[in-house]
């Protein structure tokens, strides 16, 4: 398992986040949380790259534990954990290119190493000819898959997507869904948490449906979702 929650509990001052959560994430798997506002999704994708540690219960994240996780090996563990967020969280002041650039920078790559993979990566999301814009200047499609693209710069074993379409079209959403199709098909384990079942339904893949921080249900690929 490249993914394992085993009874994870987050409780919050304002109360309980997530209660007795226990799943698991294979690897090269595509898998969907769904959940309406406020139900645990979030949380549920911070364990993953610690950017919160459980209440109870220990995560796992291939080699890691946030039961025994230090400061150096968090940054370890980040390097293999790409995240995607509905507001895209592109710095406005850095083109394509030089925000995809942050995380190679971060990790210490030599400088040609960091410009061949970012102009790589953005070839794979099919923004090459728009590197050098700065993201106000790109849609909003335009900027998600940047954001997918910084991301995955870093090669990470799975990519976390937070509610990736939320402030998309209809059409430019299948779009970046083809876009997350294509990257689990190379091999990238992703796990999307949403609200919105039709994307769910849509691609039949596994879902793991989260009402007031438990797991309702958790079905398999082309099962019927309730």
């Amino acid at each position: 398992m490249l993914v394992e929650f085993k009874n994870v509990s987050k409780i919050y001052k304002e109360g309980t986040a997530l209660e007795s959560i226990s799943l698991s994430v294979e690897k090269g798997e595509f898998a969907f949380v769904i959940g309406p506002s406020g139900a645990g999704k979030t949380t549920l994708l911070k364990m993953i790259y610690m950017g919160e540690r459980p209440s109870g219960g220990e995560v796992v994240v291939g080699e890691f534990s946030s039961a025994s996780l230090s400061r150096k090996r968090t940054a370890l563990l980040r390097r293999q954990v790409g995240v995607v967020f509905q507001e895209f969280r592109l710095l406005k002041e850095l083109t394509a290119f030089e925000n995809v650039c942050l995380p190679l920078r971060a990790a210490g790559r030599r400088e040609a190493d960091i410009r061949k993979r970012a102009n790589s990566v953005l070839y794979s999301v099919g923004l090459a000819s728009k590197r050098h814009q700065f993201p106000p200047k790109l849609s909003g499609g335009e900027q998600q898959r940047v954001a997918i693209a910084r991301a995955m710069a870093l090669r990470p074993a799975i990519l976390l997507a937070d509610e990736p379409t939320g402030n998309l079209d209809p059409e430019t959403s299948e779009q970046i869904f083809d876009l997350l199709l294509d990257i689990n098909r190379g091999g990238t384990s992703v796990l999307v948490a949403t609200h919105d079942l039709r994307h769910a339904e849509w691609l039949g893949k596994r879902v793991i449906k989260i009402e007031e921080g438990k797991i309702a249900e958790d079905r398999g690929p082309d099962q019927c979702i309730t």
